[in-house]
């Protein structure tokens, strides 16, 4: 007597999209499902051993290398992967969500690299999801077009060797996709995105010289690390492509993590291409772990703490010494201005901060580095240019000079900059703002000339939390509360209202925006994420 077949996915509580059966065959949906069997388990665990991870944190106010793995570092006779072709010269990386205007531009954009973004700058409406998948396999078999129906114009691919290479990023293992179940549970929005992704597209990707390519965000330990490679492992086994032809750069975006940056190269050599120095999650990270840990652990306004900061700096240039050591990509942080149209002056000094910014990546030793918008490219790569010349990257710089200590990682009081009442007003209106077109289901948002996504959020109501709950007072007398919050929060409403005025308010979704920044901000019961609550509202 056979065995049952296993039960197939289930689509749950979704419009029908148009195309929608290209990207969820019977076929895709069934390796999906698999994944989900073989891993979700594995990922629940690891989930909760965040959970006891943080609470050592909590106990302890500190972290530390790991003393079981001191032999993986010690060992200086492994590398990583060589990087296949496509992979090799990363020097210019354009990051965004994958709607169809985006693809096409992101494409084009003069960039060596576009991240293709399912994760912090898409918001995961089912939309978004199924159709961002869809725009991908159009670009690779050069079935895309776009024309802007306000202005007009018209958007196509340019020539297949002019077009940057994709590295796609995945939803963060916390997240779950609602709208695809399996005897009713929800699959991880993570296997969803890489599943479907790879599936299509893998070995259309082989025959057109590259491959599939993956950012791996909010990664905290090497066994999240170890995860991502057995799946890897089994991915290729099951579409029958050789191992290894599968790259992960892993965002080094949590202080976990920046304590096991060899380790987690460890765990993916075979499939390892590099690692990433984010700042918004970073600091989100260290202020959702140590908020238990007193004032050294306060950080002032977020625009203060810049990647020269001495922890920032020990976090980047171990970074870079890490990746060298063993032959992969060191990849730098995000140039997020976007350009003004109108205002020239504005442009020019964020353009030299963004040149300064990137000379100093070159200068450290990354081998590339991330921009937001097309206008930027060719800054960063002139920057880069200067440094790297006909190279391809500067993995021969293996910055031997740098020696960081564990606790130099976690000196956030090293800063002299305090938190201000203006940085309070800002936290509150970029939360806001954000907030609301993600809502709407857009998840980069331009604000204030900078391009900001999920992570902008997150580290803007941590910081909100960490200030009331330390009991800050600020340059001007006043001290961060609940109730100086809300204040702030009803103010900056207000002057939205004035702004936009009371037709698009209303349309809009500006009061539900307001009321789960202050939810996440204020509650005494800090949630790890502030899109899982964002998630169960969204359309």
């Amino acid at each position: 007597m056979s065995a049952p077949a296993p039960s197939p996915l289930a689509i749950v509580d979704a419009e029908p999209l148009p195309r929608q059966d290209e990207v969820l065959t019977d076929a895709a949906l069934a390796f999906v499902a698999e994944l989900h069997r073989r891993f979700t388990p594995r990922r629940d665990e690891l989930l909760a051993g965040r959970a006891e991870r943080r609470a050592e944190i909590a106990r302890t106010s500190t972290l530390d290398f790991l003393p079981e793995t001191a032999a993986i570092r010690a060992d200086d006779s492994w590398k990583v992967a060589p990087a296949p072709a496509a992979l090799n010269d990363r020097r210019v990386e354009i990051t965004g969500p994958t709607d169809r205007k985006m693809t096409i531009n992101a494409l084009n954009s003069g960039a060596k690299v576009w991240l293709a973004d399912f994760e912090d700058a898409s918001a995961p409406t089912w939309e978004n999801v199924v159709l961002g998948q869809l725009n991908l396999i159009d670009a690779y078999t050069r079935d895309i077009d776009f024309t802007d129906p306000r202005s007009g114009k018209s958007y196509a691919l340019k020539p297949a060797e002019e077009l940057a290479t994709v590295v796609t990023r995945p939803r963060g293992w916390h997240l779950n996709e609602r709208h695809l179940q399996l005897d009713g549970t929800p699959v991880p929005g993570a296997l969803v995105d890489f599943g479907l992704y790879f599936f299509h597209n893998a070995r259309r990707l082989i025959d057109l010289g590259k491959g599939p390519y993956f950012y791996l965000p909010k990664t905290e330990s090497h066994l999240e690390a170890r995860l991502w490679n057995d799946i890897f492992v089994f991915a290729q086994d099951y579409v029958g492509i050789p191992r290894g032809t599968v790259r992960a750069t892993v965002l080094i975006e949590t202080i976990t993590a920046a304590y096991e940056m060899e380790e987690i190269l460890y765990e993916l050599r075979e499939h390892a291409s590099g690692l990433n120095a984010g700042r918004w999650d970073y600091l989100f990270s260290i202020v959702k772990n140590f908020r238990d840990g007193g004032s050294k652990f306060v950080l002032p306004d977020r625009n203060a703490v810049t990647m020269t900061a001495p922890f920032m700096r020990a976090y980047t240039e171990l970074l870079v010494r890490t990746c060298h050591k063993r032959g992969a990509h060191a990849i730098g942080g995000m140039a997020a201005f976007i350009p003004s149209r109108r205002d020239a002056e504005v442009n020019k000094v964020a353009f030299e901060k963004v040149k300064a910014d990137k000379d100093r990546e070159a200068h450290d030793g990354f081998d590339g580095s991330w921009v937001a918008h097309p206008d930027l490219v060719p800054i960063a790569m002139a920057s880069f240019d200067a440094v790297l010349g006909e190279k391809p990257n500067q993995k021969e710089r293996l910055r031997e000079d740098v020696s960081v200590a564990a606790g130099d990682l976690i000196a956030i009081d090293t800063l002299d900059a305090k938190p201000t009442y203006e940085g309070l007003r800002n936290a509150v209106a970029v939360g806001i703002r954000y907030i609301e077109a993600w809502l709407r289901g857009m998840g980069a948002v331009a604000i204030f000339n900078l391009m900001e996504d999920a992570a902008t959020a997150e580290i803007s109501r941590s910081q909100i939390w960490q200030w009331i709950n330390a009991d800050v007072v600020f340059e001007n007398g006043r001290h961060a509360t609940a109730e100086l919050a809300r204040a702030v929060a009803a103010e900056e409403l207000a002057a939205i209202r004035a702004e936009i005025g009371d037709e698009a308010f209303t349309t809009g979704k500006w009061q539900q925006a307001h009321d789960l920044l202050l939810q996440v901000s204020l509650d005494q019961d800090y949630a790890d994420f502030l899109t899982l609550p964002a998630y169960e509202q969204l359309g």
